[in-house]
């Protein structure tokens, strides 16, 4: 369970502010304007100069002297990302002095100083310094130091996460003290809560999306997400397979008929306001074999335990708002199936009906994210008449063919609602990119129904289908395939789930919610 936010008292002489940790790290975060007497590791970051730049006030002079020296002969300018480390430095107690680059500008992107964050906790994840003092006096006056240093502080957060819940003797936890020194300790304190609030959502998406197939079913998705969602206050409901056939949603119910773990419909509403809500629809496919069309890669099958990422990721932020206390109303719908083959598992060429009485071919198996979300975006539309919908999703190989992962895919008619998600994904950049929905309209007809699973192009398949269950309700598509999961060391470095989406729809949906009415 993650722990819950709590700030400690002032202290002494110095403003000090303190954060604690949540269960999947292991490291504290001070925000002072004092640095301890003894620190293994000083760090200071260094804005971007040109000729000499000057040490922090109050360091010893041998110090200063060495400081300068070095930089100088490492020809270090202190552009975004560089760093330098002094060993044994003159006249400080610490073992080890480093200089961090943070770029030119009066203030530092929240992006950037993330990225620069998770580098610094990549470097101390390497050294045996327990305690470690980050200077921010260089900073240019002016700047907003507590937010630069609250948006550190994240970024270190997010690099130290680790999933190792089944490792019999995990490796130690990254378990540093940091103490972040500023000027304004209780602004910075103010405004890391926040993002801290938002990492324990990240986290909650990365757990999700990890767990195995076996562990992640659609009732044990659900459960985990009741467990860390409703002490928050955020209420709860959980559709049956029963439930759901009686709600007439065949769309999701086939999709885990030859599965042992039937469909659920999971619903996380938090009431911060009493305006209609913003709806956010998560395809939640706890595994994906194909079905009969069979997935015939043995590294696409092994990755289909990350095809639950939207629905994580829309869990990831109704816990993220609700940990902010977000004073807007949202309801995060997450239709849950397992996709696997058995003498009683969907067959091509079925014939569905949808919740909303719009009858599908399965053309294919494999194309069953969107049957899923097809009631999801009814349900949502139809229980709780939203503002707007957007749904998530790990939706088409094609979407990864034409962007890659370094974008997500969006689709939408509403040039405003696809402005605000661009925007939100360049805060955080969890970037999106808009591809047309048109002239595409007739991709998904069927001969034998209203409409098909499939047709092509693939990610303007998929879209064209979905929108077809928004009705007039204003709608985005993302989809994020090729953004949840990641198999090799990126930035920050991890491996697995990204938990990708929760940064991008917590910012989006605070946003929205701010702007002004039609």
């Amino acid at each position: 369970m993650l722990a819950t936010l709590r700030i400690c008292a002032l202290l002494g002489v110095s403003l000090l502010a303190t954060v604690a940790s949540a269960d999947y790290l292991d490291t504290r975060n001070e925000f002072r304007t004092t640095q301890p007497e003894t620190v293994e590791a000083m760090v200071v970051l260094v804005p971007e100069f040109d000729g000499a730049i000057a040490a922090p006030e109050g360091w010893p002079a041998a110090t200063a002297t060495q400081f300068q020296r070095a930089l100088e002969a490492q020809a270090f300018t202190g552009a975004l990302g560089e760093q330098f480390e002094i060993l044994a430095p003159s006249g400080l107690e610490s073992q080890r002095l480093v200089a961090l680059g943070v770029g030119a500008g009066q203030s530092l992107p929240r992006a950037d100083a993330e990225s620069v964050g998770a580098a610094l906790a990549t470097l101390l994840s390497t050294r045996a310094s327990s305690t470690v003092a980050v200077n921010s006096s260089l900073l240019p006056q002016g700047s907003d130091q507590s937010s630069t240093v609250a948006a550190l502080a994240h970024g270190a957060d997010l690099a130290n996460y680790r999933f190792d819940r089944y490792k019999s003797a995990p490796e130690p936890r990254p378990a540093q003290t940091y103490y972040w020194l500023t000027a304004t300790p209780n602004a910075a304190e103010e405004r890391y809560a926040e993002l801290r609030a938002l990492a324990e959502g990240v986290f909650t998406a990365r757990e999700l999306t990890n767990l195995p197939g076996s562990d992640g079913y659609p009732a044990a998705f659900a459960e985990q997400v009741r467990s860390r969602l409703e002490p928050l206050g955020v209420k709860i409901t959980v559709l049956t397979p029963k439930q759901i056939l009686e709600e007439g949603m065949e769309a999701l119910y086939g999709v885990s008929r030859g599965s042992q773990h039937g469909s659920h419909l999971l619903i996380a509403q938090w009431r911060g306001s009493k305006a209609a809500p913003i709806a956010l629809v998560g395809k939640g496919i706890t595994f994906d074999s194909g079905g009969y069309n069979l997935k015939l890669d043995a590294n696409s099958l092994l990755a289909m335990t990350g095809d639950k990422a939207g629905a994580a990721a829309v869990a990831g932020t109704i816990e993220a708002l609700a940990r902010q206390r977000v004073p807007i109303h949202v309801v995060g719908v997450m239709p849950l199936s397992q996709n696997a083959v058995s003498g009683t598992a969907q067959l091509p060429g079925d014939v569905v009906t949808s919740a909303s009485g719009i009858t599908i071919e399965i053309a294919n198996t494999d194309a069953e994210g969107r049957l899923v979300l097809a009631d999801g975006i009814w349900y949502a539309r139809e229980k709780f008449e939203p503002l707007v919908i957007v749904d998530i999703a790990t939706l088409t190989g094609s979407k990864v063919r034409a962007l890659g992962s370094d974008y997500a895919a969006v689709f939408s008619t509403d040039d405003n609602l696809v402005a605000s998600i661009t925007e939100a994904g360049e805060l955080t950049r969890e970037r999106v990119w808009r591809l047309p929905l048109g002239p595409y309209e007739k991709i998904i007809d069927s001969t034998v129904a209203d409409i098909r699973n499939t047709g092509s192009p693939g990610a303007q398949a998929g879209a064209v289908f979905l929108q077809r269950f928004a009705g007039e309700t204003p709608w985005v598509h993302v989809d994020m395939a090729g953004n949840g999961r990641y198999d090799a060391a990126s930035q920050p470095p991890l491996t697995g789930a990204t938990g990708y989406g929760v940064r991008l729809l917590t910012e989006w949906v605070k946003l929205y919610a701010k702007a002004p009415a039609e």
